[in-house]
């Protein structure tokens, strides 16, 4: 079983969030062994680079605004790509600050949702909830439709 690491800058300080995540780490239980690495909050981005680059393993997505975005289906297709080779996964996502370039030119991909701004906190819930689809797509499941 695959391994899929999420390392995050910040708590989850509301309540709803972290009952969110905890829900769509249950279901990712049936297709993958999920971990979130939550790290602390440093004085600056330089820092927390450092931290986050001594938790990532793996072949590491990086989410940025000047990544590349794709469909679900697209996503579900590269995550499956890099399943069958077998490689363990890191998504990080940043503090409300960002992510310093130290881990952006160490990623071996970056990811945009969308050129909008998104709470650091609620973008947790958005990429479990499509890394969770990513699978059910992959599985033929009807979640995803």
């Amino acid at each position: 079983m695959v391994k899929v690491n999420f390392v995050c800058v910040g708590k989850l300080k509301e309540g709803y969030l972290r009952e969110a995540c905890a829900e769509y780490l249950k279901r990712l239980t049936r297709f993958c062994k999920a971990e979130v690495k939550e790290l602390p909050e440093k004085t600056s981005l330089k820092e927390e680079g450092e931290s986050i680059l001594k938790t990532v393993r793996g072949h590491v997505i990086a989410l940025a605004v000047e990544g590349r975005s794709c469909s679900s289906e697209k996503f579900a297709a590269n995550l499956q790509s890099l399943c069958d080779r077998g490689e363990e996964l890191t998504f990080v996502i940043g503090s409300s600050c960002g992510l310093d370039a130290s881990v952006k030119s160490a990623a071996d991909e970056l990811l945009s949702f969308s050129e909008m701004t998104f709470p650091h906190q609620l973008m947790r819930v958005i990429l479990l909830e499509q890394v969770y689809r990513a699978f059910m797509i992959n599985g033929g499941g009807e979640y995803h439709k």
